[in-house]
């Protein structure tokens, strides 16, 4: 991916081309730039792919695409938010919506509200969050006759019910969590490993603080197998936290035989 994103710096920079051409170029370089800052930073190559995001956004911005700039700024914006940097990532996530502005298409705009809610969720503040979720829904029922750019084809309801469960989480509201979290797995497509795995990772813990340690213990086996086999210090990390979480209840027999098996990655 970084080698694509080379590439396509050189033929800006080397080569001779119109105006539009010039554009369009820039616009291939900041799209460029999130992905590789997205693999990037799930390798956890944070400052990598704080790079990318931040050559992406001045492309962007040189190309004159709000959107995309918002979308650059709100990756990086999520990155700050889980690596300890949490009042710089909700400073960000906010900068990119205004950036975006109000006339942004709306699938985008519910994407960088999503993220503005997970930034005040990270720093625990509860209100300002969900009203954040809410006005990211509220966005995407006015994107159905809108144009939206390529990069935002996944943001769907089922992505933002997603997003509304992982704060429900964070915020320790598992009644609201669990549902949402079980309905959306039920549903969600099995060959998206990684996803489901994060999903689940969720699910365990949001069971955990609703007191259902035997189920949270058999959505944490799942989450850790499959994080072994991914090359994602994301889905590692999130495996992690949930072994945490369940050592508060090591004297139930499926939690213990839990951390018997693989209590050894909390040390990794």
């Amino acid at each position: 991916m970084f080698r694509e994103l080379n590439a396509a710096m050189r033929l800006y920079r080397e080569s001779a081309h119109t105006e539009a051409v010039g554009r369009a170029l820039l616009v291939q370089i900041g799209e460029l730039a999130q992905i590789a800052g997205w693999i990037a930073s799930d390798a956890g190559r944070h400052e990598q792919a704080e790079r990318a995001y931040r050559l992406g956004i001045e492309a962007a911005r040189q190309a004159g695409d709000s959107s995309l700039v918002a979308n650059l700024a709100g990756s990086l914006a999520y990155q700050l938010s889980n690596t300890g940097q949490e009042r710089a990532g909700l400073d960000l996530a906010r900068a990119a919506l205004e950036e975006a502005g109000p006339d942004a298409p709306p699938k985008t705009r519910a994407l960088f509200f999503d993220r503005v809610a997970w930034a005040h969720t990270r720093t625990e503040e509860a209100q300002p969050a969900m009203q954040a979720l809410g006005q990211a829904h509220e966005a995407l029922t006015e994107a159905d006759n809108e144009e939206t750019p390529q990069w935002a084809y996944w943001v769907s309801r089922e992505e933002l019910e997603v997003m509304d469960a992982r704060v429900f989480t964070e915020l320790h509201r598992p009644l609201r969590a669990v549902p949402l979290l079980t309905d959306v797995l039920s549903r969600y497509d099995a060959t998206h490993a990684r996803e489901v795995a994060l999903y689940r990772s969720w699910l365990a813990i949001a069971l955990a603080d609703a007191n259902e340690p035997e189920q949270a213990a058999g959505e944490a086996r799942r989450v850790v197998s499959a994080s072994v086999d991914m090359a994602s210090d994301r889905t590692a990390s999130r495996a992690r936290a949930v072994l945490r979480r369940l050592q508060d209840f090591e004297e139930v027999p499926e939690v213990g035989n839990l951390l018997h098996d693989h209590g050894h990655l909390l040390s990794a």
